[in-house]
């Protein structure tokens, strides 16, 4: 089937994030999950935050980067939030990316270069009245890189919660996770 690089949010590698993994797993995909947080999990999003930003951003999104370098190039990159920026800049400059999924955040394309590879096939998804992904930029990022790509489709969830399809958090949505992992694993099917 496919294979996958898998980044987790700013909460580190909760269960519910390895659970999403594993639910790929399950479905015939082989999925990578790199710890850029070095075991550390957090119990709350500020909290990951912090510890982020002490570790310094550049630093994680090269640690992500680095984690593709002993893997195949026909990766499909994925992230949740925080994990969106090692998995975009990846399927933007890492030659041979078959797929991208940016959940719960997505970076303006200009970030890692000048447009969106032009046959490769990319999800956003994200809540319409998330605080962070409506209301810091993602959104309209999104938005942009959906118009401006072949191959872009963009899935709005009604609600106000960041983190929403990681079952161990209190921000999650059990509708909401079910129709986004419906949805990831429709797009990983039509991949491999």
């Amino acid at each position: 089937m496919t294979e996958v690089l898998l980044f987790h949010h700013a909460q580190g590698q909760t269960a519910g994030f390895l659970g999403f993994a594993e639910t790929l797993r399950q479905a015939g995909h082989t999925v990578h999950t790199p710890d850029l947080f070095d075991g550390h999990t957090f119990a709350s999003l500020n909290d990951g935050q912090t510890y982020a930003g002490k570790a310094g951003f550049d630093n994680l999104l090269e640690r992500g980067v680095r984690a593709a370098d002993a893997l195949p190039s026909e990766l499909v990159y994925a992230g949740f939030s925080l994990g969106v920026m090692p998995a975009q800049k990846l399927a933007q400059t890492r030659p041979g990316a078959r797929g991208a999924l940016l959940f719960e955040s997505c970076l303006p394309v200009s970030e890692f270069g000048i447009s969106w590879p032009e046959n490769l096939p990319v999800q956003v998804h994200g809540m319409d009245a998330d605080p962070i992904f409506a209301g810091e930029g993602d959104l309209d990022a999104a938005r942009a890189l959906v118009a401006s790509a072949k191959h872009a489709e963009l899935f709005l969830y009604p609600g106000n919660r960041h983190l929403f399809a990681d079952s161990s958090l209190p921000s999650y949505d059990a509708d909401a996770a079910a129709l986004l992992t419906r949805r990831t694993l429709d797009f990983l099917a039509t991949i491999g």
